[in-house]
């Protein structure tokens, strides 16, 4: 789980993008080239089963695509935020959204797409 100092860090020099109920904040750190993802579920989502939902949904995302092959979750530190409406979406509509916030993502890292 990422320390104080990562998350000051995030705020202060992170990339940031956003696509539909989704938005996240990357950091790329030095080290051992482990991806390390934190969720920022807010109580607007719902009550704390509902968070705790959205949270296990997208962390099962998330694992999926870092399976399906090097690169899909890019290394470093990624802090998901995520809408009200991410908790209404069905499984596929949820694994595309991911998929395209990290899109946005690897095209704000290699400097394409201005924020």
């Amino acid at each position: 789980m990422p320390d104080r100092r990562t998350f000051v860090a995030l705020r202060a020099s992170g990339i940031r993008v956003r696509r539909g109920p989704l938005s996240a904040t990357y950091l790329a750190v030095d080290g051992d080239g482990a991806t390390q993802v934190a969720y920022a579920i807010t109580k607007r989502v719902g009550g704390a089963v509902e968070r705790n939902r959205l949270r296990r949904r997208l962390r099962a995302v998330f694992a999926d695509l870092a399976r399906e092959g090097r690169g899909a979750v890019p290394e470093g530190v990624l802090l998901v935020s995520a809408g009200p409406e991410a908790s209404d979406r069905d499984p596929e509509e949820l694994r595309n959204d991911v998929k395209r916030l990290l899109a946005a993502l690897e095209t704000r890292r290699i400097g394409g797409e201005a924020p």
